[in-house]
């Protein structure tokens, strides 16, 4: 999702792998220390890094925290925390720095390593990264010697990109996880000194940094003494900041984009799903019918949409793991959509019993044709534009649209929690497919990711194919799996965009977000 929830998970600006991208503008010589201002939408919450894998959340984390491995900007996996990894069939093993070290002095161990693979893989913790990182059924143990063994429970043929995913927490915060609530106990180049929820929050840099994704340290010139996370719900605001020189860095999806273009301003992007569609099949709701899943998508001209949404910037969907470095390219959506068909759309409810009253208005049963549209408000201008045409499609059918405009923690509080919704964008952004399962699969809110009550045997099926397979050697069949959700009307990306972030008076490197170790400040 741009990206998840707060005790169970979705990642909904950005679920993203780590990786490296380019950037563009620049060429001022680079300066060390000063402070890195960098405007983020939303205030990121509780702070554990493996209770949520929300955007804001997510981003923050990475300047705290570290993972075992890194992925560079083709997808290969490079050193992080561990400077040595192998598979042999069922059994990962990875060797670890033995210099890396905590925010609070101690080292990071082997041992400790496998406590939070093993916390990550228990269900009663329902961390987010559980069937979308770390491999459901995993066990892990650490030695002395610094390495770390992982025994799969199933294939996992893409098992290291997924440990690129997971932040890894230091000894004090495991034995105490309420302390991560509003503080941090990591790795990471960076240490949390203030908080101010709704405010801003500082990070200081940990000048004894060297173990980043292949060798980064905090050495580099360029680096800042303090990164400060500005809260700046509106994107509108955060331009104007960037152009002042009150920021360093925003991420800018709408009509602002073309203004900061202008200015010359530096930037960098990254492939990112911009506009997913899901629906809410939990008994009871409508949209646990098909007809309406597929009439509703029917009404729709999502091409149009798309465009709306990405200001004239973006693509329609291709996949569902779309994020650069995508493990698996490929088309799974054109094929298998819908076609948009308004009068296919009302034949589609007639048939199944939804019938339109003497005002238009459909109904089943003395029941009305009601659902409640839930989208984000990060989507800003483009967004609520894009929603309005999706509702007036809807309306025009016959249906009764509440549209439920909601920011990135109030609506995985819906979705995770109070499941009042029956369409959402929501958009989930990962680069490898065995990363989507649990959220369109399996196991339900709250024991599981599955906030849809999605079911689809012809994806289950599909699936377990792909999985015994060897890494990409089943790309084929996860995008047939894929497929398989977008022709049923389950889920389904319909627009792409890259996802750019502007900078000014500095400069860096993006992947599942702002990459910490990137940051090189400009004279």
């Amino acid at each position: 999702m741009r990206h998840v929830r707060t005790a169970a998970g979705l990642g909904v600006t950005a679920l993203a792998l780590a990786a490296c991208g380019g950037g563009s503008g620049g060429g001022e010589n680079a300066v060390s220390g000063g402070t890195f201002v960098f405007a983020v939408a939303a205030d990121p919450g509780n702070l554990d890094p493996q209770a949520s894998a929300a955007s804001g959340l997510f981003q923050i984390t990475h300047f705290a925290y570290d993972s075992l491995l890194g992925l560079d900007a083709d997808g290969e996996v490079v050193s992080q925390m561990a400077t040595d990894w192998s598979v042999d069939g069922s059994t990962v093993t990875l060797t670890m720095d033995p210099d890396v070290t905590c925010s609070d002095g101690t080292p990071f161990t082997a041992e400790d390593a496998a406590e939070n693979i093993n916390y990550v893989a228990d269900p009663a913790n329902q961390s987010p990264f559980l069937g979308v990182f770390v491999p459901d059924g995993v066990t892990a143990t650490g030695s002395e010697d610094g390495t770390v063994t992982l025994t799969l429970a199933a294939p996992a043929p893409f098992v290291l990109n997924g440990l690129a995913g997971v932040p890894m927490v230091c000894s004090a915060g495991l034995a105490d996880r309420d302390s991560l609530t509003d503080s941090t106990l990591g790795t990471g180049p960076f240490q949390l000194t203030e908080a101010v929820p709704n405010d801003h929050y500082t990070y200081t840099v940990r000048e004894d940094y060297t173990w980043g994704p292949d060798g980064a340290s905090t050495s580099t010139e360029g680096t800042p003494d303090q990164v400060v996370f500005q809260i700046v719900p509106n994107e509108t605001t955060a331009a104007n900041q960037l152009l002042s020189g009150e920021v360093n860095a925003a991420q800018i999806i709408g009509p602002d984009f073309d203004r900061l273009e202008s200015a010359g301003l530096f930037s960098t992007s990254v492939t990112a799903v911009l506009g997913e569609q899901w629906y809410n099949q939990t008994a009871g709701r409508p949209a646990s019918d098909p007809a309406v899943r597929l009439a509703l998508t029917q009404a729709v001209d999502f091409e149009q949409v798309a465009r709306v949404l990405s200001a004239d910037r973006g693509g329609p969907g291709t996949s569902f793991a779309a994020s650069a470095p995508s493990a698996c390219g490929g088309d799974s959506v054109s094929d298998a959509l819908p076609a948009f068909d308004a009068d296919a759309a009302a034949a589609t409810l007639d048939a199944a019993g939804w019938v339109a009253g003497a005002d238009g208005t459909r109904a089943k049963g003395g029941a009305p044709l009601a659902i409640t549209f839930l989208y984000d408000t990060e989507l800003g201008a483009s967004g609520s534009a894009a929603a309005e045409l999706v509702t007036t499609a809807w309306q025009d059918l016959g249906v009764t649209v509440d549209v439920t405009p909601q920011d990135e923690t109030a609506s995985i509080s819906t979705l995770f929690g109070s499941g009042d919704w029956d369409a959402a964008w929501v958009q989930l952004n990962v680069s490898s497919p065995d990363q989507v399962v649990p959220f369109v699969s399996g196991t339900v809110v709250p024991d599981g990711n599955n906030f849809a009550h999605i079911v689809n045997p012809e994806y289950d099926e599909l699936v377990a194919q792909a999985s015994a397979m060897e890494g990409t050697a089943g790309c084929d069949t996860w995008l047939q799996a894929e497929a398989a959700l977008v022709s049923s009307a389950d889920v389904f990306p319909f627009a792409n965009q890259e996802s750019t972030f502007f900078g000014s008076g500095a400069e860096f490197a993006v992947g599942d977000g702002l990459i910490p170790t990137s940051i090189r400040m400009q004279g």
